[in-house]
């Protein structure tokens, strides 16, 4: 257990333990964490525990803090192949491929990003409440791919977090997704603004609801196509921004406007009988094609240490690129090959 000691000065006399605790360790905890181990006993006042996170400081009284040492997580680690794009002391991020679950959960309690990543870091992760673990701010289905960050601090994990839970408002956060959609959407480019909640008929479904039902969340999704397929207009590749994060966000409002994502199990209704007016060989390209052709492409965030703005970007996977060939949608026309 690591113990840190801190004499107030003069002009820190009448600040709160908690306040002055979390300027004191420059950012290395957050504020609730430090109030939490104050509440612990782990905080001492001139060699006496503190009676608590309020406690107000006098000048040149003694403080201790003692830390201890972040538990091992309870995800188990696991050697799995990642594709990292980028890493330092405070986050990494990762080029997720379709497949890998995130967290462990019912049904997925290893072989998981989580466990990848425990694997990976290794000590380099300093503990997120008091627990070694990767902070994980978003997520991505199972099933599709692309750019994920995570923290491996606690203070990265708290700047993270309000970034995306401010979903872009404040110009700090980009999120774009690339889709194969079935059809051509008219108009060509929009909005979809539509609430969403669970699906009455399926527990994990989503749907769009209306906006004044109880588990309703206002949801909004900004599309364009870029480019149909050269031999009909059967499927297009369209590009999404989120401006809000739901789960299942983008799958839902494109089969809300009639253009479900091609491969998609949950919302794609229809698919046989539009694939059946496909050519033989898209046809083929088509069934040959086992997930939602949904892919995370870039992702933009302020660095939590250094609020310098972070930039990524990451072409489509094999299999989206094969389906895109199937369709005779031509990638480098759109910019994107």
């Amino acid at each position: 257990m690591e113990t840190r000691r801190f004499i107030v000065a003069e002009p820190d006399a009448g600040e709160r333990l908690d306040v002055f605790l979390a300027r004191a360790v420059a950012g290395a905890l957050s504020r609730s964490r430090i109030k939490a181990l104050i509440e612990a006993g782990h905080a001492r006042v001139d060699e006496t525990p503190a009676s608590g996170a309020k406690h107000k400081l006098s000048a040149g009284q003694s403080v201790e803090l003692a830390l201890p040492a972040p538990e091992e997580a309870e995800p188990k680690p696991e050697a799995i192949a990642l594709s990292i794009v980028y890493e330092d002391a405070s986050i990494l991020v990762v080029d997720k491929s379709a497949g890998l679950v995130v967290h462990p959960g019912a049904g997925n309690p290893d072989g998981t990003l989580v466990n990848a990543l425990v694997a990976h870091c290794g000590p380099s992760l300093t503990g997120i409440g008091g627990v070694k673990r990767p902070g994980i701010v978003h997520r991505l289905d199972k099933d599709t791919s692309g750019l994920l960050v995570v923290a491996k601090t606690e203070i990265a994990h708290r700047s993270l977090s309000e970034q995306f839970a401010a979903h872009g408002r404040d110009g700090r956060l980009t999120r774009t997704y690339l889709a194969v959609v079935w059809g051509t959407p008219t108009p060509p480019a929009g909005s979809v603004d539509a609430a969403l909640g669970r699906s009455a008929t399926n527990r994990i479904k989503r749907a769009v609801v209306p906006k004044g039902r109880a588990d309703a969340r206002h949801a909004v999704t900004h599309y364009a196509t870029w480019k149909t397929g050269t031999a009909s207009a059967e499927a297009a590749l369209i590009r999404c921004r989120l401006e809000t994060g739901r789960t299942h966000q983008i799958r839902v409002h494109m089969a809300h406007i009639g253009h479900p994502l091609v491969g998609d199990p949950l919302y794609g209704v229809g698919m046989k009988t539009k694939a059946a007016r496909l050519e033989p060989e898209a046809r083929a390209g088509v069934e040959r094609f086992s997930r939602q052709a949904l892919h995370a492409a870039e992702l933009g965030f302020h660095h939590p240490e250094t609020d310098q703005p972070m930039h990524f970007t990451t072409p489509l996977p094999a299999d989206m690129r094969a389906l895109c060939a199937a369709l005779a949608i031509p990638l480098d026309a759109a910019g994107i090959g």
